[in-house]
């Protein structure tokens, strides 16, 4: 196996998509919309069957082994509270920050599908900040691919790290 084909193993994970977890989901989003939990409504059967929502992908990354956020036994938890609600950027003095997040969905997801989760690195820039000094953007792509070989979802995630911290 080439580096290149076990570096893109190594970020690819399995994400079950569960009736149970669409609820929740939904539940905590305060959406009550019934497509995400009630088979028999109106509404969900000219869909086909419970969906789930839109921005559901976001919790795939619970079954992703190497999610940052994911506690640790015997390591300090970075999501603990305890320090500041960011990570620091792995070089200089900035921050690193989520900065867009766009979707693109080519097929519902459904209780049920099994999907395959990818990510490769999409394009990098740059901008110059006042108060940040050099910005560099990097874009991450994900796609969510379902048990039948359909490409479900598309992800594209921005990321920018200042390099300095920005006085607040």
């Amino acid at each position: 196996m080439t580096d290149d084909a076990s570096a893109q193993e190594a970020q690819s994970f399995r994400f079950p998509v569960e009736r149970g977890h669409i609820l929740m989901f939904a539940r905590a989003l305060g959406d009550d919309n019934p497509v995400y939990f009630d088979e028999d409504h109106e509404s969900t059967r000219r869909r086909g069957g419970l969906v789930a929502p839109p921005t559901f992908v976001a919790a795939a990354a619970q079954f992703d082994p190497e999610w940052p956020y994911r506690p640790r036994p015997g390591a300090e938890w970075n999501g603990s509270g305890r320090g500041p609600g960011f990570v620091p950027a792995s070089s200089g003095g900035g921050t690193s920050l989520h900065a867009e997040q766009h979707y693109e969905f080519h097929v519902p997801l459904r209780p049920g599908d099994v999907l395959t989760v990818s990510r490769e690195a999409g394009k990098t820039w740059e901008k110059q900040s006042a108060r940040g000094g050099t910005l560099r953007f990097s874009e991450e792509i994900t796609r969510f691919v379902n048990q039948r070989g359909e490409l479900a979802v598309t992800a594209r995630r921005v990321r920018v790290v200042t390099e300095r911290a920005v006085d607040q």
